[in-house]
Order: C-alpha cells, then sequence, then structure tokens
C-alpha cells in the first residue's frame, strides 16, 4: 500500500525555481533516501511532505490515519524541563492515565468500597500494561544513553544544552514517539560513532516508512532501499540503496548520452537526405523531402542528459618530502577539570601513513589533532616533529575565519602576494563566484564557511595534513571532490571524522579511543573495514598478540602494563557487577514490600509482582555467578 505520494510538485521562492514537477511515490515500510547537493531543495521537499511548507502547485498524499513525524536539522526548541522530563513528555496519554491510577489506588486504599472505583481501576490498569505503562520511562532512559546522554545530563535543563544536543534530544523524542512515518532531516549530526551504529539498526529494524535527507553514505547504504535524486530541479527515483544508486544514475546518464548521440546522427543523417531531395528540386524528391520531415517531426527528441550541478575542485600542494618519522608523540597527557582525556601516549606517525581517529563525542579525538597542530598544549608529555614536516590544519569550528572579512578578502589575507585574478579564480573552485565573494564571513552558511576553509588551506603547501571532521557540512559530491583530493595528495594525513564511508575509503592505520580501557588509545596498522571486523571478531574477545621481535627489558614492560590493564578492567567489571546486584536486590525487596504489605489482598497485582520477582531472581544468581568469576580471575 502507498504511504506517501507526491503529484507533479513545484515551489519557488521569488525568481528562483527550487522544485519542478516532482512526482513520486513509495510504500509503508520503505526506507526513502533524499539525495542532492547543497541547495538542490532537499530540505524543501520534506518541508513539504511533512506540511511545513506549502508547494505552489501539485499535491501530496499520505496514508489514511498514518501519523508522521519530523525531525528538522536545526532544532529550535527551547524548554526549562529536564532532559528526562522532556521524554516523559512523549507518553502524555501514558503519565495521565498513571495519575488517574495512583488516585484510584489511593480511593481503594482508604476503604473505597464503591464497584464502579474498582471497576474502573481493574479497566485503566489492564490498558496501562498492554501500552506499556510499566515500561515507558525505562525506554526513555535506555533511548537517552543509546543517544549519547549519559545519566549525569538527565537533570539538566533543555535550555543549557547546546545546539546539537537539542538536536539529539528532538531525535530521541521523535523515535520514543514512534509515528508510521519518520521524515527525517540530516539525522546522524551531531552524533558519534557508537549512536551512529545504534541509530541505524534502530531504523532498519523499524517497519515505519522512513524519509530521510543525509550526507552520511554509510548510513545511507545501511538503512534505504531507495533513493531519489534532486537535481535541477527535477527528481528521479532509484530502488537500491545508496551505492546501488550511484551505479545506476552513472549507467543512466552513459545510456542516454549515447541515445542522445546516436539519435543526433540519425536526425542529421534525414537532414542531409531532405536538403538533397530539395536541391534536387522534381516533384518526386519534394514528396521524399517532405515525407523525411513528417518523420523527422513525428520523432520523439531524446534530450541531452543535463550538465551535473557544479561542485568544488580541489587538489593540496606538497611542499617536499618530509622524514620518514613525521611526529613522534612523547608520553602525551591531556585531561580537563573532571575529564581525563588520555594519558602517556607514545605514538609514531610514519610518512605517507593516512591516519584516522574514531571515538565517541568528547573522549579526546579533537583536542589530540589541535595539539598535533599546535593549537592546544598537552599537560604533560612533548611532540617530536620529524625533518621538513610541514603542517596544514583544517579546524572543524572554522575559527581561523575572521567574520568581520568578506569571502574576498578573507583568502586575500591569507595570500597577499596573489593577484585579484588570481584570488577570484581559487574561490570559483569552491563555488564563490560573482557577488558571492563579496559576502561578509559571518552570514555564511556552514557549508560556505566549510568551503572557504578548504579554499585557504589549498592555498598553502604542507606535507602533513592534519583535519579535524573535513566532511561536516560539505554536501556528498563535495565530499566526493575532497576524498579525491586526499587519496592523491603526496604527503601524510592525520584526521579525525565521523564520516565512515570517508575513512573507509582512505584510511591505512586506524586509532580507536574507546576500543580499550578509558585514557588508552588502540592502534591498528590497517584500513578500516578490517580494523572493524577485527574489533568485532577478537579485540574483545582477547587480547592481541605481541608480533613484533622486542628486547626483554621491553617485554617486562609491556607484560607489566597488560597485567594493570588486566586487574584495571576486571575491578571495573566486578564494581558494575556489583551495582547491577545492589540495584536488582533493591527491586525485589520493593517488590517483596508489595506482596506482603497493605496491597496483598490485590491478587492480580501481586501475581504480576511474583511473576517480576522470579525473572529478578534469575538475573541475580547469573550475577552472583559472574561476580564469583571476576573475583576469582582477579
Amino acid at each position: 500500500m502507498i504511504a506517501i505520494s507526491c503529484e507533479d510538485i513545484s515551489i519557488s521562492f521569488g525568481a528562483d525555481t527550487i522544485l519542478e514537477n516532482i512526482s513520486f511515490s513509495i510504500n509503508e515500510g520503505d526506507k526513502l533516501g533524499i539525495v542532492g547537493v547543497n541547495g538542490a531543495g532537499k530540505s524543501t521537499l520534506i518541508k513539504i511532505i511533512s506540511g511545513e511548507y506549502v508547494q505552489n502547485t501539485g499535491n501530496v498524499y499520505i496514508s489514511k490515519d498514518k501519523t508522521v513525524g519530523f525531525l528538522d536539522q536545526d532544532v529550535g526548541f527551547d524548554s526549562e524541563n529536564t532532559l528526562i522530563d522532556e521524554m516523559y513528555s512523549a507518553f502524555p496519554e501514558l503519565i495521565a492515565d498513571e495519575e488517574r491510577l495512583n488516585e484510584l489506588h489511593e480511593k481503594i486504599e482508604g476503604g473505597e468500597t464503591d464497584k464502579s472505583v474498582i471497576t474502573q481501576y481493574s479497566s485503566l490498569h489492564d490498558s496501562f500494561l498492554a501500552r506499556g505503562g510499566y515500561e515507558f520511562r525505562s525506554r526513555c532512559r535506555g533511548m537517552l544513553i543509546n543517544l549519547g546522554f549519559e545519566e549525569c545530563f538527565w537533570e539538566l535543563s533543555i535550555s543549557s544544552l547546546s545546539g546539537g544536543q537539542k538536536t539529539r534530544v528532538a531525535l530521541a523524542k521523535l523515535l520514543l514517539s514512534d509515528p508510521d512515518i519518520f521524515v527525517l532531516d540530516e539525522p546522524t549530526n551531531h552524533l558519534d560513532t557508537k549512536s551512529l551504529a545504534w541509530l541505524e539498526q534502530y531504523l532498519k529494524a523499524s517497519r515505519a516508512t522512513i524519509v530521510v535527507v543525509s550526507h552520511d553514505r554509510y548510513f545511507m547504504d545501511v538503512i534505504t532501499n531507495k533513493i531519489l535524486d534532486i537535481e535541477n530541479c527535477r527528481a528521479k527515483l532509484y530502488d537500491g540503496n545508496y551505492s546501488e544508486f550511484v551505479v545506476k544514475k552513472s549507467a543512466d546518464r552513459e545510456v542516454q548520452m549515447r541515445h542522445y548521440i546516436n539519435q543526433q546522427r540519425e536526425i542529421k543523417r534525414i537532414e542531409e537526405i531532405i536538403e538533397q531531395q530539395r536541391r534536387w528540386g522534381r516533384e518526386k524528391n519534394i514528396r521524399t523531402a517532405e515525407s523525411k520531415q513528417k518523420m523527422l517531426d513525428r520523432m520523439d527528441k531524446i534530450e541531452r542528459p543535463e550538465d551535473l550541478p557544479d561542485s568544488i575542485r580541489m587538489r593540496f600542494t606538497t611542499s617536499g618530502e618530509s622524514g620518514n618519522d613525521v611526529l613522534i608523540l612523547h608520553n602525551l597527557s591531556k585531561s580537563f577539570p573532571g575529564k581525563p582525556l588520555f594519558s602517556v601516549l607514545e605514538l609514531t606517525i610514519r610518512k605517507n601513513e593516512r591516519v584516522f581517529i574514531t571515538g565517541e563525542n568528547g573522549c579526546g579525538k579533537s583536542t589530540l589533532i589541535k595539539i598535533i597542530a599546535g593549537n592546544e598544549k598537552p599537560d604533560s608529555g612533548y611532540i617530536e616533529y620529524g625533518y621538513n614536516v610541514i603542517i596544514g590544519y583544517y579546524d572543524q569550528e572554522n575559527q581561523n575565519l575572521n567574520n568581520e572579512n568578506t569571502v574576498i578578502d578573507e583568502l586575500w589575507d591569507c595570500e597577499p602576494g596573489l593577484t585579484e585574478t588570481e584570488i577570484r579564480n581559487a574561490l570559483a573552485l569552491f563555488l564563490f563566484r560573482g557577488d558571492d565573494i563579496l559576502k561578509k564571513v559571518d552570514v555564511l552558511s556552514g557549508g560556505e564557511r566549510a568551503r572557504l576553509t578548504l579554499a585557504k588551506l589549498l592555498m598553502k603547501k604542507m606535507n602533513l595534513l592534519v583535519l579535524d571532521e573535513p566532511t561536516n557540512h560539505l554536501d556528498i559530491n563535495s565530499r566526493e571532490t575532497l576524498e579525491k583530493a586526499v587519496a592523491e595528495f603526496d604527503g601524510t594525513v592525520i584526521a579525525v571524522s565521523h564520516d565512515r564511508y570517508f575513512v573507509k575509503k582512505l584510511s591505512s592505520r586506524i586509532l580507536d579511543f574507546n576500543a580499550v580501557n578509558d585514557g588508552e588509545i588502540y592502534d591498528y596498522k590497517g584500513p578500516y573495514s578490517e580494523y572493524i571486523e577485527y574489533r568485532d571478531n577478537y579485540l574483545i574477545k582477547a587480547e592481541v598478540e605481541e608480533t613484533e621481535e622486542i628486547s626483554s627489558s621491553k617485554l617486562s614492560y609491556l607484560e607489566n602494563k597488560k597485567q594493570q590493564q588486566d586487574k584495571r578492567r576486571h575491578e571495573n567489571a566486578m564494581k558494575r557487577t556489583r551495582e547491577h546486584i545492589d540495584k536488582i536486590e533493591a527491586e525485589i525487596e520493593h517488590l517483596d514490600k508489595i506482596m506482603f504489605g497493605e496491597e496483598a489482598s490485590n491478587a492480580e497485582l501481586v501475581a504480576e509482582c511474583f511473576e517480576k520477582k522470579e525473572a529478578l531472581e534469575l538475573k541475580l544468581l547469573r550475577l552472583y555467578e559472574k561476580y564469583d568469576e571476576l573475583g576469582g580471575e582477579i
């Protein structure tokens, strides 16, 4: 059954046509990804679908009785609610029923004997139970944890959160509301790798219909089964995920171009015949020419494929070779008040390596990058830079831009020796043309600021490229251009990125902040795809075997370090298990109070408590066994 259908949707803002005659439909359970360059109209289309915008022409049909949940990429909501209360507010009916149940329960406990009160309580209790009344609070807590909000955040007010955190809160609340149709605009923004993986699996398993705009190609590969490509104000629907779409679109363009060229040859041949027959001028020739002309007029003309939208063009320039050891980190440590990041970090980065740093938000990735780039100082330790190392640094926050400058002045200040023509040509490579170059930096969009920062970086010569989330705010075409430029760069690359497609394509070495103990970084010398397989299959299950030949003193040091790691890991596991045991014991004690207290006369409630207690006791037995095993290992 069709879930969403769009017929001849068109919309303009002033003289600018954004979308023109867009038609497509998707079935219930389909997961549609919408792609296109920045400004193509992706967000406009989903705002039309969600009802936030009204199209100039055309119609949108949503399947009858289906609820639609919309996530805007720029969430502007503000509230003095705490984070956890905001989550609970996704269940207003359950909260109202919970309050009513408490009122009825107090009446019954107070000696109310009216049969209607007891009947009302019993009926409402059954409905409350069937609709998840006893689980919705734990669902809220689980959703927050999965989207990167630990318990220390739960009592903070929404108004105190950052813009990115508010977007994650809005996403969590939307997922809890569980609409029939999700309409999501860049839902992966502000999520770390762990939360991204969880969201992918959640949406993939969902039976809901999903319409999503995203520049995260890895995410689109996992989630979608259809792609709507918006290009030059028009749209075309493809079956398959993003990678399949790329192949099909390329093949379609090739076939269309071949058919166009062949038809143009045929048209030219017929026109030459017509011209020749008319030149001969006899009656028979005139009839032949007229017949051929009618054939030409009736021919369905194949349109030449439209030019692809403009994309940035870039190529990094090296400053000459560096030494084999590009940089060496000696006992590097860094922390902020109440937040240790990493300690005693020892690393050597060698020439031409593609080192990508991964991990959850807030673990210290960008801080390490800033230390390497010289923009932050470590608490202890130091970095030894190799021979002739020249750094080019891309800052994800674009803090090296002067908001008071115009675009052209910002680049010209970077390279004052160039002519205006050379500066304009350089800006044109990054799609700054005409009046765009006279814009003030402070009015630029996130994508424009990212392009300007990349333009400034390209003006420099370097042999060590240090990149902090370089794909943020870039559309897919620009990301692919950046990938090609980094791949062709004849130097060393150290980068932080949540764009797994980008990491998978370019990496030769992975530094993972979260694979092992807090404050330690796991160093895998190999590409991302191999590392993920190794991490999932081996890293958590067993310690990595040392394969290098090492001295006896180094072996002793490593063995001692491994023992300390094992001890810390087991102690932490014991602590977590003990806390879990205490929690379950408290829950069982609470159930006992209900079963043998004043509410013991409520047979239904007692039966429910007894069932929960049995399940908890089974969990508790397993936890006791686990706790004993961990103690024995220590």
